[in-house]
C-alpha cells in the first residue's frame, strides 16, 4: 500500500510540476501523395495556382501540450476536418467531400527550449459526411471510423505557434459508388495524405 501511495504521489507531483498549455489552432490542408519535398511543394503550388482550389481543405480545434522529462512533450489534439477530393469515372466526376473529427495523439521533442519542436503520432478519424450522389451514381458504404499517423513540426513564438504536418494513412475511407440503373460499381479510397499548415494561439 505504501508502494502504491509513494508511486501516485511521484506522479502527481510531476504532472503538478508540467507545464501545460492549451492552444487553438486552425490548418489549410491540401491531399497529396508522398512525403517528399517535391510532391508537396508542387501540391501547394497547384491550389495556390487555382488548379487545386476543389481540393483544398481545412481544419480547427484545440491542441493540449504537456511537458514530459527530458525536452519530450505529449500533445492531444482535436479537430474537426473538412476537405474534398476530386476524380473522374465512367463519364462523371465525383466531387467527394470530406467532413471528419480527428484525433491526434501526438508524442514530441523540444529541439531549442520550447521554441522549436517535432512530433510523431497515431490519428483517429470518425467521418461526418452524408452520402453523395453523383448523376446516376448513389454512395452505398463507408469506413466511418479510420486510423493514421501525423509527423511534423511547429514553432512557438511567444503565444504565436507555427506548424507544418503531414498525414498518412493506416487504413482506408473505403466507400462504393454504385449506378442505381445499370449496378456498375466504383470503388473509392477517401483517406489521402495530406499536408497541413497552420497557425495557432496560446491561451
Amino acid at each position: 500500500m505504501k508502494k502504491i501511495l509513494s508511486i501516485a504521489l511521484i506522479g502527481f507531483s510531476l504532472f503538478a510540476s508540467a507545464q501545460i498549455s492549451l492552444a487553438g489552432k486552425a490548418n489549410i490542408i491540401f491531399p497529396t501523395g508522398s512525403p517528399s519535398w517535391q510532391n508537396i511543394k508542387g501540391t501547394v503550388n497547384q491550389a495556390i495556382e487555382g488548379e487545386g482550389k476543389n481540393n483544398a481543405g481545412f481544419n480547427v480545434g484545440l491542441s493540449l501540450k504537456v511537458g514530459l522529462p527530458t525536452s519530450f512533450f505529449l500533445m492531444p489534439e482535436l479537430y474537426y476536418t473538412n476537405f474534398k477530393n476530386e476524380f473522374t469515372a465512367a463519364n462523371t466526376t465525383f466531387d467527394i467531400k470530406s467532413s471528419r473529427l480527428d484525433l491526434p495523439v501526438l508524442l514530441g521533442y523540444n529541439i531549442l527550449g520550447n521554441t522549436v519542436g517535432v512530433f510523431v503520432g497515431p490519428v483517429a478519424s470518425y467521418n461526418l459526411a452524408k452520402e453523395d450522389t453523383f448523376n446516376d451514381f448513389r454512395e452505398n458504404a463507408r469506413d466511418n471510423f479510420t486510423v493514421g499517423y501525423q509527423f511534423g513540426a511547429q514553432v512557438e513564438i511567444s503565444k504565436l505557434i507555427l506548424n507544418a504536418k503531414y498525414e498518412g494513412a493506416f487504413s482506408k475511407d473505403s466507400r462504393n459508388f454504385i449506378n442505381r440503373f445499370s449496378g456498375e460499381e466504383i470503388r473509392y479510397d477517401n483517406r489521402p495524405n495530406l499536408f497541413m499548415v497552420g497557425i495557432g494561439y496560446k491561451f
